[in-house]
């Protein structure tokens, strides 16, 4: 018996089922949102370099009133900032935090509502104070 590769028959039902015009585009292509650069972000990122915690959690914070080595920025873990499954927070929604209450944000026992309050609180201070840092009005 030859082997031969597989061909359609023509003027069978299955020949035309394949529609080329649906391949086809029929519109413009429409311009991607554009995200933001790491240089857009870093500047509010750089405000927090130098800067005491602003999330002054009561037990857990180590460096209440005076700049501290461990602070680092603690971006937002609410959704209405940008926050979802695999994504960080804008960058605009970030406070400086010392390590322990930036783990204490993230993976701490407290309940969502404390979190949320103490954070909120932090970006309230922290928006003023970062506004006059870089010469903007709040």
């Amino acid at each position: 018996m030859k082997n031969s590769g597989f061909v359609r028959k023509p003027g069978k039902v299955y020949a035309t089922l394949a529609r080329t015009s649906t391949l086809k585009r029929t519109g413009p292509i429409k311009a991607r949102r554009k995200r933001p650069t790491v240089a857009e972000g870093s500047r509010f990122i750089d405000a927090c370099r130098g800067e005491e915690c602003y999330l002054r959690v009561p037990g857990i914070c180590c460096s209440i009133g005076w700049a501290h080595p461990s602070v680092v920025d603690c971006h937002s873990n609410q959704s209405i900032h940008g926050k979802g499954a695999a994504l960080k927070a804008k960058h605009e929604f970030t406070v400086p935090g010392c390590a322990n209450c930036h783990y204490w944000l993230d993976f701490g026992p407290a309940p969502r509502e404390t979190k949320v309050q103490a954070f909120d609180a932090a970006l309230e201070r922290w928006t003023i104070t970062r506004a006059a840092k870089r010469g903007i009005a709040a």
